[in-house]
């Protein structure tokens, strides 16, 4: 209880005196605390702010930081206060064992900019360990032969604490025949000898029973006890004795294993057994020289056999005994010291002082990464120690102070060709062999984005076949962005542009995550056989970086398209009717099946095969001509009419086919065969839906035009007849100058006039009114000629007297205009007054104000001639179409068989199948013949024409297409086959035979 009461006491001591004991120093740059031991964590140790004249605030906007050497932080600064206080419970004993000082040391740096302190904290000793013994009992062997005053060693009670708190003074127990001796050791530790007082009579008292207590010398005092358990013996008397009572060596610290230290010598004055003696450590050796060292039993040899390191301790004491072998052995005891010499055989240690992060890669050269500090624990020259990068990286050292030193960039630094840096840095002393050390760095690079995304070519080309589905993906883009992170998501955009007219959002889309392209419409090679589109990547930095490719398109062709035959037409959409003569030889040609595909190349390639015929031995059929002909004579037994149903099939896959069915009649004589007029009058087409909004649009347009030439004129002649003098509520302004006779006894009206008058004298002003008060003006003179006078609001400018021939013929009068508003804004004018000898006093009236009105504009003119001529040659263009279209509506058409075969080259547009080709007779004087050539894409031909002479040609732009004519027909009808853009202008042919003219119409 007493000794619960004692602790409780000490503890309220400690926390009272806490205050006191803890101080602050600073010498040679660093900052020293003292705090005793056993504190409680957030105990307080010093305040760094005072120290550093700063503020709390200032620390946590410089980020100040805590280093230790080792992985424990024994303290923490509260960066609200600035206080430093204890962050786990330290022990003094568990630091330091029973070093006379022990201190922790740490570094305290702050940025911005960095400094660096260093902080000793000593801990100061508290009496909080019990002395112990290492055993409980103690047995020890007195013979009792032995004399008064011998003393016999006891092993020492062991206390952690130092200093005063240590082991004070050793008890024993009241006996008649031992006492207790105190001996200091050189490292003042307290060694307790059992003491012979009295000779031992083993007869009266065998053993002996004592209790050895050990004291310390803390407040409250705190002890621990030990039994003696003494047996006395009989017989030997002397104890070895040792040469010397203290031996020294010296040994270097990297002496090897079994390394010789010194020889002890011990003699015994006893013989025999009694003087045989054996040599051990003693109880006062501690555990780490019994570690170290060797000792032989036998010879009293020393040697190395652990490894010395002259950092942990620079002498080494061994307390050496000898014990005879006596019945009741005897011992000497003697002391070795062996001092330890340094050598360099610690490498330096290089440390990081403060942690960093990922390094942003657009760092500017010179930026402090981390600090560096470089230690070694050998002393003198082998302590020295020197730094430097070993490898070639973008960053440097800076030395800072002794051993410190800055990492820091030294050029630019790329994330994409170097994410990461391993930076070796070594350290070396300058011992005798240098020893080095080195360490590795690993700087990481954060990525900024400095890279845009990158498609792997400037342009693609794709190719789709028409009548794609929509929807489907023709193409997937990938643009790569070297960055990480959001810097090197990239997402696709389809830039705006426009295919025909419509936007490229409408064809095509674009998916903005993975770069897939899709169509959204079918395409038609025959409308669109190629576009191109740009799409645009761009990234999620900041800011965005983008970079665009260029997809062109291309259209390929499929074999979607029926062939369409051209000629000849078929009546009724069923049947063509073609005329024969009985008199055609053989291989003569009847006519010429012509068909058009709007597909290209091999899908665009056709032939022709007689599918039936009423009589197949009647009738070939040219396989890529088309040309029917006869392959033998007519009899009277054929039938007159003949069917043939000709197939036209393309080289496209799938194979497309049309067909056509011609009816033959066979007639005996062609010439006899005279088609009434009212038979062959072929009805005119239905006027043309072009030709309708033709006529309309420019009937519109000059509508328009002429309404706008009336409107024109009507409001330049509304503006000539508008008075002078109207103004309404708003601000009346306007310039106007005219010349007048303006009387004496007029008022100015409400408008902006700028004129000059006659009356005595000139008059030039100007003035602007508003309906506000700030408008409402006043006139002052400023100069006083005497001869006339200014009204103050209405600024009429009046003669005061009678002008005399005295008075200057040039007179000016200055006035000030002031305004009502505030301030006050005013200005000057001068007017200049000429007096003239005969001026005709007539009052200026309010209908001499008028303004004459200004000349015609140019402008108007040339614009009234410009819509005048656009409209007149608009309706002069109609009424011509109407002429032409009548003129063919009268036309009588007429057909009769012809002799021979004639070769044509039409070029027709997409409106041409609407139109047909008639060819007529009449009796006509014929004409020279004439020799037409005409060459074909697939086929040539040159006829001998008796009687031919064309009246009006016909112009083609674009693929010509064949029409052949053959002798016995008397209506060819044809359609144009389309072309890419074809345009048809067809006029009228008319051509002359021997027999009569023949009339090409459409």
């Amino acid at each position: 209880m007493a000794n619960l009461h004692s602790r409780r006491v000490f503890k309220r001591w400690a926390f009272h005196l806490i205050f006191l004991l803890c101080f602050s120093d600073v010498a040679d740059g660093q900052i020293r605390y003292s705090i005793p031991e056993e504190l409680e964590r957030g105990a307080f140790v010093g305040n760094i702010a005072e120290y550093l004249g700063t503020d709390a605030r200032t620390m946590s906007a410089r980020d100040l930081r805590l280093v230790f050497e080792g992985n424990k932080r024994h303290f923490e600064v509260n960066l609200d206060t600035g206080i430093l206080c204890v962050n786990e419970r330290i022990d003094r004993e568990q630091l330091c064992a029973q070093s006379p000082t022990c201190s922790l040391s740490f570094e305290v740096t702050i940025q911005n900019p960095l400094e660096i302190y260093r902080v000793e904290v000593e801990i100061l000793d508290v009496n909080d360990n019990s002395p112990s013994f290492p055993k409980r009992d103690f047995i020890l062997e007195v013979g009792e032969s032995i004399a008064p005053g011998a003393r016999f060693p006891l092993e020492s009670a062991y206390d952690p604490d130092v200093g005063t708190n240590t082991i004070k003074n050793y008890e024993i127990s009241s006996n008649e025949c031992f006492g207790l001796n105190m001996q200091t050791t050189s490292d003042g530790n307290k060694v307790a000898e059992l003491l012979l007082e009295k000779s031992l009579d083993r007869e009266t008292e065998a053993t002996f029973q004592l209790i050895l207590k050990a004291i310390d010398g803390g407040f409250p005092e705190k002890s621990g006890t030990a039994r003696i358990i003494i047996t006395v013996l009989d017989a030997n008397d002397n104890a070895p004795a040792f040469d010397q009572q203290l031996y020294k060596a010296r040994l270097s610290e990297n002496s090897p294993t079994g390394t010789s230290v010194a020889t002890v010598n011990a003699d015994d004055l006893d013989e025999g057994a009694n003087a045989e003696m054996t040599y051990s450590f003693s109880n006062h050796a501690s555990q780490r020289v019994r570690e170290l060292f060797s000792l032989d039993s036998e010879t009293g040899e020393i040697t190395v056999q652990g490894r010395l390191d002259f950092e942990e301790a620079k002498v080494y004491e061994l307390a050496i005994q000898a014990t005879d072998n006596g019945q009741l052995a005897m011992k000497g005891h003697c002391k070795v010291l062996v001092e330890i010499i340094d050598v360099n055989d610690n490498p330096p240690e290089i440390k990081l002082t403060s942690a960093f992060g990922t390094v942003p890669e657009n760092v500017a050269p010179g930026t402090v990464i981390t600090l560096i500090s470089v230690s070694d624990r050998d002393s003198g020259e082998n302590g020295q120690v020197h730094c430097r990068i070993s490898n070639t990286v973008p960053f440097k050292l800076q030395s800072s102070s002794e051993n410190q030193y800055k990492f820091v960039t030294n050029g630019p630094l790329d994330r994409e060709s170097t994410p990461t840096y391993n930076v070796t840095v070594l350290a070396w002393d300058t011992g005798s062999p240098p020893l080095y050390a080195n360490k590795t760095i690993c700087v990481s690079l954060s990525d900024v984005n400095d890279n845009a995304p990158r498609f792997e070519q400037p342009s693609y080309t794709v190719y789709l076949t028409e009548n794609i589905t929509p929807g489907a993906s023709i193409f997937s883009l990938t643009a790569l962005d070297p960055d990480l992170d959001a810097n090197s998501y990239v997402t696709y955009t389809l830039l705006d542009s426009f295919i025909q007219g419509e936007s490229t959002s409408a064809y095509i889309s674009v998916n903005s995550n993975n770069g897939d392209v899709y169509a959204l419409r079918s395409f038609d090679y025959e409308a669109l056989k190629s576009f191109h589109i740009q799409v645009q990547a761009r990234d999620a930095g900041v800011p965005p970086l983008s970079s665009s490719t260029t997809i062109n398109v291309i259209i390929l062709d499929q074999n979607d398209n029926v062939p369409v035959v051209i000629s000849p037409l078929t009546r009724n959409g069923s049947v063509a009717v073609e005329t024969v003569p009985r008199s055609a030889p053989t291989g003569y040609l009847v006519t010429r099946v012509v068909a058009a595909d709007a597909d290209s190349g091999q899908n665009s390639r056709l032939s022709y095969k007689l599918l039936k015929a009423t009589d197949p031995s009647l009738f070939s059929v040219g396989l890529y001509s088309g040309e029917i002909r006869t392959t033998r004579s007519f009899s009277y037994q054929d039938f007159t009419t003949q069917s043939l149903i000709i197939t036209i099939k393309d080289n496209g896959q799938p194979m497309l086919s049309a067909s056509v069915t011609i009816s033959f009649s066979i007639v005996e004589n062609v010439t006899e065969n005279h088609l009434g007029r009212n038979d062959l009058y072929t009805k005119p087409d239905n006027f043309s839906d072009l030709n309708v909004y033709l006529i309309i649009t420019l009937a519109s347009t000059s509508f328009i035009f002429l309404v706008a030439i009336v409107a024109l004129v009507a409001v330049k002649c509304h503006q000539d007849r508008k008075t002078n003098y109207g103004c309404d509520t708003a601000i009346c302004c306007w310039g106007y100058r005219s010349s007048r006779n303006v009387s004496d006894h007029g008022s100015a009206p409400n408008e902006c006039l700028n004129y000059t008058g006659y009356n005595p004298g000139v008059y030039n002003y100007q003035v602007c009114l508003s309906p506000e008060s700030n408008a409402r003006l006043s006139y002052l003179t400023t100069t006083d000629s005497g001869l006339f006078s200014v009204g103050l609001h209405s600024g009429e400018v009046r003669t005061t007297r009678r002008i005399l021939d005295e008075d200057v013929t040039t007179q000016r009068l200055t006035i000030l205009v002031k305004d009502n508003g505030q301030p006050t804004l005013s200005t000057l004018v001068t007017i200049s007054f000429s007096i003239g000898v005969n001026v005709t006093e007539k009052p200026l009236e309010r209908t001499n104000l008028k303004r004459k009105p200004a000349p015609f504009s140019e402008l108007n003119l040339y614009l009234i001639i410009t819509l005048g001529s656009t409209s007149l040659i608009f309706l002069v263009t109609i009424i011509i179409l109407f002429a032409i279209k009548c003129h063919q509506d009268g036309n009588d058409i007429y057909g009769v068989p012809i002799p021979g075969t004639y070769n044509y080259n039409v070029c027709l547009s997409p409106e041409s199948a609407k139109s047909d080709f008639l060819f007529l007779s009449t009796c006509n004087p014929t004409i020279p013949m004439s020799s037409v050539k005409a060459n074909q894409s697939n086929f040539s031909q040159e006829v001998e024409q008796e009687r031919f002479q064309p009246i009006m040609g016909i112009d083609c732009i674009g693929s010509d297409i064949s029409l052949v004519i053959h002798q016995p027909s008397s209506i060819a009808i044809t359609q144009g086959r389309i072309r890419d853009s074809l345009h048809l202008r067809l006029g009228v042919l008319i051509g002359q035979t021997k027999a009569q003219p023949w009339y090409l119409t459409s």
